[in-house]
């Protein structure tokens, strides 16, 4: 017999997500349970950000020692210590691990259950000897690596951003199944620390991004070293002596000493039976509505198991919208107009908002593009990172969509998804004073540059001007 706890809410999963919700709810009064199954922080902490930005850190350190000739220091070769850079990679991870812990999550007053679970109908669920009764239920189980059906792939060792991290010897040729995000920060970080790396890419390379934008990173990765095929798919895989092949759908064969798969996510919602619970899914995801309930109204889900934008930061901007509404009972919708994306690639891409062709669908001809160059920014200058690009996309004065690529515009994204949150105008950005010199003067000159047009193009103006100065 199992036995049976009864709770106002039960959160299922210990990502990012679920996390966030258990905190909020257990410090706002609410009796909370916590299942996971699998390594508390989810894929985040343990699989994705931490560990790729870790490895990512110690790449740059690397490929610092091969560029310094632009100042006056003699490039020299990295002795790159594979192993000890993964060590590196999972000292990060140790050194957050405990914020994420059982220990501190069952210090704030919530029960941590580590079993996996499964609806046993509309209101309860079973995870190892417990049934769990619950007023209100989250689903935050998040989303594992798409494996492709490749024929041979099932036969050959390959490796996702679940297991790469692992790997303590350094690949002398790793292959790369896929130009996203992941397969492209992998393939830079590996080809800085001494890999030749091959990247094989069914259709576009970074196909999300804008596509000017996409194109300086792809041509920094290629003079890097890393060569990247789009418009090739892997068509069969298999093993050649020692080799790994890949075999594209237009006869060209790739062979690597490693493989990476890394073509997408599917949300992990097998284990679950969402049936049972009556909650409707697709192969893409839990169906939620705008307010992030399910077709069964106790029950909410967040994050990547739903199918939509797949980063970290949603999911908890999805707990924050479902605690004021499970647990204040207050009207709480998701947008998804202000949410940021960043590929941290050298040089990086970030966006916000609405891209050309959805602003010009929604817009039209009102829709108005500003941009300011990173080569003319005098920070950039001096560190000599003058590759990049800020364009914003304006209407009636409010920005509704921005891309930068450059360094460090992960960062410099912030302000823009600020202002698109907060409907502020081009003005608030264009009053703003920077410190200078600062790469966040870009954002400004963008602002300035909408306001240019208006101002030292206006002949009304000028004969104002004209006017004042006769007195």
């Amino acid at each position: 017999m199992a036995t049976e706890i009864k709770t106002d809410l039960c959160v299922i999963g210990a990502g990012s997500g679920g996390l966030s919700v258990a905190a909020g709810a257990v410090q706002m009064g609410a009796d909370v349970v916590l299942i996971e199954g699998g390594r508390m922080g989810g894929d985040c902490l343990n699989y994705g950000c931490v560990p790729s930005k870790a490895l990512i850190a110690a790449a740059k350190h690397a490929h610092a020692m091969t560029t310094g000739a632009p100042f006056g220091i003699t490039p020299v070769k990295p002795q790159v210590d594979f192993a000890a850079a993964k060590d590196h990679v999972f000292s990060a991870i140790e050194v957050i691990k405990p914020h994420d812990s059982v220990e501190r999550f069952e210090g704030l007053g919530v029960r941590v259950i580590q079993k996996y679970a499964r609806f046993d109908g509309p209101r309860q669920v079973l995870a190892g000897d417990k049934r769990i009764r619950a007023r209100r239920f989250v689903i935050a189980t998040g989303s594992s690596p798409f494996v492709p059906p490749i024929p041979g792939l099932d036969r050959i060792r390959h490796f996702t951003n679940e297991n790469i991290f692992e790997l303590r010897r350094k690949p002398r040729r790793l292959l790369v199944i896929g130009a996203g995000p992941i397969g492209l920060e992998m393939a830079q970080a590996h080809s800085r620390l001494g890999c030749e790396v091959v990247v094989i890419e069914g259709l576009v390379a970074l196909g999300r991004s804008y596509e000017p934008h996409a194109k300086v990173v792809l041509e920094q990765l290629r003079e890097e070293g890393v060569e990247i095929h789009e418009g090739t798919s892997a068509a069969i895989i298999g093993q050649h002596e020692d080799a790994i092949q890949v075999v594209s759908d237009t006869g060209s064969v790739f062979e690597g000493s490693h493989l990476l798969v890394a073509v997408g996510r599917k949300p992990n919602i097998d284990r679950l039976d969402l049936e049972s619970a009556g909650v409707k899914a697709t192969r893409g995801g839990i169906t939620v509505d705008a307010s992030l309930r399910t077709s069964n109204r106790r029950i909410y889900a967040i994050g990547d198991v739903t199918g939509g934008a797949q980063f970290t930061h949603v999911a908890g901007y999805h707990a924050g919208v479902v605690v004021k509404s499970a647990l204040l009972g207050l009207p709480s919708k998701a947008r998804t107009n202000h949410i940021p994306s960043a590929t941290y690639t050298d040089p990086e891409i970030a966006e916000v908002g609405m891209t050309e062709d959805e602003a010009r669908r929604a817009h039209g001809d009102r829709v108005e593009a500003v941009s300011f160059d990173f080569k003319d920014n005098d920070r950039a200058i001096a560190e000599g990172s003058r590759i990049g690009q800020i364009r914003v996309l304006v209407v009636r004065g409010k920005p509704v969509g921005a891309s930068i690529v450059g360094a460090q515009a992960g960062e410099l994204i912030q302000i823009w998804a600020l202002a698109i949150a907060n409907g502020l105008k081009m003005s608030a950005i264009a009053n703003m004073v920077s410190p200078y010199p600062t790469l966040g003067e870009v954002n400004k000159r963008a602002a300035g540059a909408y306001f240019a047009k208006r101002l030292f193009g206006s002949a009304s103006l000028k004969r104002l001007v004209r006017l004042v100065q006769r007195f």
